[in-house]
């Protein structure tokens, strides 16, 4: 099964319906069908094997991915939080021929402003472009530092991408004809493998630009949203808003990154048994196990559920590290054998780099991680890396960086720095000019020493974890 025939089906069996909502606008089945074929048609004749896209959650998101797929073009998302330098390396690494952007932008290379593709594909042909894809052809290129902090491109294909949605539909969600979920977050991430489920069952995707708490719950009201996905930072700022009546929610699907015990309760309490939690990461989007609303009581709220049905999940018998074996696991990592032969084994088993474990009931726990990964807000940050940035200034002589507990991103980037002759604001600044506006430290500390093992490796821990007494971190 391919992708681009999951497309087909929808827009076959529910051409009538309204599939995208946007604002004050919105487009059918046959409306977004109809633009992705123009746009492929377009793309097409360029001869383009991979894309670049920086653009933002939008009315035509939608139209514009389900193109590249239908066109057997390998799309290559770009997060518009990242540094220039670092979309710079993505492009570069995933060898995209075009960028397809809706701001400006000073990458190099060729760039295709979104209003101009529009305007082509006005003049451009309907019909679709019925390009011969299989099961192996590449349909994703996505970018993650993961836990090792060096750029890795995900491959998914046209197969797994189809198994995605199967996972999804399997485990985590069951839309009907009439639900709308909203999408706040971007569509780049977890929230754009819920479209295709909904669309295969005539759903609709309500879209925002962007996450306002408040604009969020009229969305909620306005669309009659049935089911939303969000990171735990989203759903802390929901909590801060005045209670509302949301008689047609039925499901908050939550994950990215792990959720305090403390906030998934006031949820509960708020919002009602709607919480789905799932674990996954971008090698294997995006079930592995599934913490279901009735599970959500005790001390199984700490777990992150059961594994899904279709999905093989073991522990390393020596290390407790998380491995699973899945038809959703993507068919590796581009560009770098040595590292997708550690990772993806020949056995199919991919190595998750957390370390878990299971109670008597089957419920998966993360209890550690193998590298000294933050979350913070649902992204990823590698200390290393800022690291790197702090010790290229001429004051910094000594830098670390952890994760320190913070209510609003459940870790902050914290940095430990040694210097002289700087201020906080200066090397926050310092930065944020060289790294997304994420993994800059929120906060900097001066110490005269970083603690450091016998033969002189700095020790991470010994910094990290006196900031965790009397906090309870997520993993």
């Amino acid at each position: 099964m391919t992708t681009a025939e999951l497309i087909r089906r929808g827009a076959r069996r529910f051409p009538g319906r309204t599939a995208v909502i946007c604002g004050d606008a919105s487009l059918t089945f046959s409306e977004v069908d109809e633009l992705a074929n123009r746009i492929a048609n377009v793309l097409l004749e360029r001869r383009v094997d991979r894309v670049g896209l920086l653009a933002g959650n939008g009315l035509h998101s939608i139209s514009l991915d389900f193109a590249c797929v239908k066109a057997g073009i390998a799309r290559v998302p770009l997060n518009p939080r990242l540094a220039d330098a670092e979309m710079q390396a993505i492009l570069e690494t995933a060898g995209t021929e075009l960028v397809i952007a809706d701001r400006e932008s000073r990458l190099d290379g060729e760039l295709l402003p979104l209003a101009d593709l529009l305007e082509q594909a006005a003049r451009a042909g309907t019909a679709d472009p019925l390009v011969a894809v299989g099961a192996e052809t590449t349909l994703l290129l996505l970018a993650t530092s993961g836990t090792t902090g060096k750029l890795k491109l995900v491959r998914h294909t046209q197969g797994t991408y189809a198994a995605v949605v199967a996972n999804i539909l399997a485990n985590l969600l069951d839309p009907r004809r009439d639900d709308v979920m909203l999408h706040a977050a971007s569509l780049i991430h977890a929230s754009g493998t819920f479209v295709l489920p909904y669309w295969l069952r005539g759903a609709a995707s309500a879209v925002l630009e962007g996450f306002a708490p408040a604009a969020f719950l009229d969305a909620i009201e306005r669309h009659g949203v049935t089911a939303t996905n969000a990171v735990p930072t989203m759903l802390g700022a929901l909590l801060h808003e005045p209670s509302r009546e949301l008689p047609t929610l039925r499901t908050i699907v939550y994950g990215a990154s792990p959720a305090p015990r403390a906030l998934v309760e006031r949820c509960i309490d708020r919002f009602g048994p709607v919480l789905v939690q799932y674990y996954g990461q971008t090698e294997a989007p995006l079930c592995i196990s599934v913490l279901r609303p009735e599970d959500h009581v005790g001390d199984r709220i700490a777990s992150c559920g059961h594994p899904a049905v279709e999905a093989e999940v073991a522990l390393d018998e020596e290390t407790g590290e998380i491995m699973v074996r899945a038809p959703f696991v993507a068919a590796g990592y581009y560009g770098d054998d040595e590292l997708h032969r550690e990772t993806f084994g020949a056995d199919g088993w991919l190595r998750t780099r957390d370390v878990g474990r299971f109670d008597d009931e089957g419920y998966l726990y993360l209890v550690d991680r193998t590298s000294d990964m933050i979350v913070t807000g649902g992204y990823n940050v590698y200390p290393r890396e800022v690291e790197d940035v702090l010790a290229a200034h001429p004051a910094v002589r000594e830098a670390v960086v952890v994760g320190a507990p913070d209510e609003k991103w459940v870790e902050a980037v914290t940095a430990f720095v040694v210097a002289d002759g700087v201020t906080e604001d200066e090397l926050v600044a310092h930065c944020r000019a060289r790294l997304a506006a994420y993994k800059a430290p929120k906060s900097v500390r001066f110490v005269a020493e970083i603690p450091k093992s016998p033969v002189g490796k700095l020790l991470r821990r010994a910094v990290r974890d006196p900031l965790w007494e009397g906090h309870e971190r997520p993993i």
